[in-house]
């Protein structure tokens, strides 16, 4: 195991979560997937247990967990359900704008009803048409006296029309590129908010992925995060950090599938003995928990660079989520080997987890994004 830096509270509450995900998370991600339902006991679960409060400081109703005791947390859900896994990333991940560039009011309007769970949160970047190419966003904000009125829409947003606060990025001044992106806090009840397509995928299903239309939607004034043009700043400062809980979902995903290969490689019998003595199948398991444990050291380690108050940690957060992620897609591939014809079956969760892994590979930028990211950062 990954030596890691977290508070003796820390370790308790990891230990915790770690239980409270095999007793009850475990039993319900057949079911989640299979109906593709938000699973609402979960959320409420997170939420009565002080999880969902975790990414949030104190002073505004959270318990000001480590980074990499918010890491942890993901990984440990995620080697269950990844779904449930969500709930608590993306509930960081919605709020981060408003952690890093909320005024103090703007804090303590929202934050405290999303540490608690009352509401949950969304991040809306991703349009039809710029999706790597966040600078391509088509969604405008004009004001007009105490209001902006926003036109456009966003697609593929994890809880779309469920989360009550959504962090949405709009260009306000069309001629100067992405220093024309300004970052709006948009309540679900605001008019001219809707909800379009609700997107059916190949995982994660239990989590609600959807379109958001701004049709004249009236946003105050006062929920614009800083200044105008700073939403495009906001938005990367954002997926730097929590990208990182993307790879320590990948890993909890791989994690989970190591174990259900180790655990069935010992009581499947071929040929009167179990496959776990054929050497094919213990060099397989060697490589997978080599993978895991290599994707945990860059996972861990990109978030004790955020605890450490490390400036430059983007670099590391982009290797830990594209190396985590291609890992995932690897390992949830040989569970399925060892497993063989059952591997393949929804008997078992090896085929839901390489399912689920694909999506890490992809959102919050691709690994392609990942790669542009790490590459530019070492020639700069």
């Amino acid at each position: 195991m990954a030596i890691a830096h977290i508070t003796e509270d820390e370790k308790a509450l990891i230990e915790a979560i770690r239980e409270l995900a095999l007793e009850r998370v475990a039993p319900r991600a057949a079911e989640i997937d299979h109906t593709g339902e938000f699973p609402w006991d979960l959320k409420e679960l997170l939420a009565q247990q002080d999880i969902l409060a975790m990414p949030f400081p104190t002073e505004y109703g959270g318990i000001g967990a480590s980074e990499l005791a918010v890491v942890m947390a993901i990984e440990e859900l995620s080697r269950h359900c990844a779904t449930t896994s969500l709930i608590l990333a993306v509930q960081q991940l919605g709020a981060m704008p408003i952690l890093l560039a909320g005024n103090e009011q703007q804090k303590r309007k929202y934050i405290p009803r999303l540490a608690s769970g009352e509401w949950t949160a969304a991040f809306g970047l991703t349009e039809a048409g710029s999706g790597s190419d966040a600078a391509a966003m088509q969604t405008r904000a004009v004001r007009k006296g105490d209001t902006y009125i926003l036109n456009g829409s966003k697609r593929f947003i994890t809880n779309g029309g469920l989360a009550q606060v959504n962090s949405i990025f709009a260009i306000t001044d069309p001629q100067v590129g992405t220093r024309g992106i300004s970052a709006f806090i948009v309540e679900r009840d605001f008019p001219g908010f809707a909800v379009g397509r609700i997107e059916e995928k190949m995982g994660i299903k239990g989590s609600q992925t959807a379109e958001l239309i701004f049709t004249d939607c009236e946003v105050p004034t006062e929920n614009l995060l800083g200044r105008e043009g700073e939403g495009f700043k906001i938005a990367l400062s954002t997926l730097d950090q929590t990208r990182i809980g993307i790879g320590a979902q990948a890993l909890g995903i791989a994690q989970g599938a190591l174990d259900l290969a180790v655990a069935y490689a010992k009581q499947r019998v071929q040929f009167d003995k179990p496959i776990a003595e054929n050497q094919g199948i213990q060099f397989m398991l060697a490589d997978m928990a080599t993978k895991v444990e290599a994707s945990r050291l860059l996972v861990y380690n990109a978030a004790e660079m955020v605890d450490r108050g490390e400036e430059h940690f983007g670099r590391y957060s982009a290797m830990a989520k594209m190396y985590a992620s291609d890992r995932a897609m690897e390992v949830t591939n040989d569970a399925i080997q060892i497993l063989g014809g059952y591997g393949y079956m929804k008997e078992y969760p090896a085929e839901r987890m390489m399912r689920d892994a694909k999506i890490t590979q992809i959102y919050e930028g691709t690994n392609q994004i990942q790669r542009l990211v790490i590459a530019r950062d070492l020639l700069k």
